[in-house]
């Protein structure tokens, strides 16, 4: 697939997952492009928890059930109405998560580049889940990120330790296909905003 493509095909996927288990050298390709992401001072402060036991992927799809309960609560009109009809996550479907996390104390006291931007290595992070996203796609699978938790819960679901901190849960799995347009805006919650709305030339600037 090329790049433009799978930048353009990958979707946050939830109801699409049929279960299907991954192919171990698949799976080792997609983690492979993670760990190939950039990282501040090359500290590479990721780690990668493949959780598949299903007890495990039931406590934590309740916990989910409850924060999106908490969120639904602060919702009120056309806002409650649409976010109801939202699937917030394939937790069981998928058949395979994936906790990401960061380890602050990864490079080394020093680690270069970072020193004053303290979230550098929470953006390498990022980057890393990027690569796994696009990798992912281009191998046909499917991705959501599933972020109604709380920090502290999940990093004790998987052990993780002293230090590392969750950044995302990741349903990962084979898909019955990827949605032509994302749920988000198929529900009418948000609409993507067009390239020349974003777009600034020299300074931000609002108006003349």
């Amino acid at each position: 697939m090329d790049l433009y493509d799978a930048i353009n095909r990958r979707r946050d996927t939830r109801a699409e997952f049929t279960g299907e288990p991954v192919d171990e050298a698949v799976l080792r390709r997609v983690f492979g492009a993670a760990h190939a992401a950039p990282s501040v001072g090359m500290s590479q402060p990721w780690d990668f928890v493949l959780v598949r036991d299903p007890s495990t992927l039931d406590r934590f799809a309740a916990h989910v059930a409850q924060e999106r309960d908490v969120f639904a609560a602060s919702l009120s009109g056309e806002r409650a109405e649409t976010f109801s009809r939202i699937k917030i996550e394939g937790i069981r479907e998928s058949g395979l998560g994936v906790v990401v996390s960061y380890d602050a104390g990864r490079g080394g006291p020093a680690v270069l580049g970072r020193h004053a931007i303290a979230d550098a290595g929470l953006y390498s992070v990022c980057l890393a889940i990027q690569n796994l996203w696009l990798a992912a796609t281009a191998e046909g699978l499917g991705v959501g990120w599933v972020s109604f938790y709380r920090e502290e819960f999940l990093a004790d679901l998987v052990d993780l330790p002293e230090g590392a901190r969750p950044v995302a849960w990741l349903c990962l799995g084979s898909v019955a296909n990827l949605p032509e347009v994302p749920d988000l805006e198929r529900f009418g919650w948000r609409h993507r905003s067009p390239l020349d709305s974003v777009l600034h030339q020299e300074r931000y600037r609002t108006g003349d």
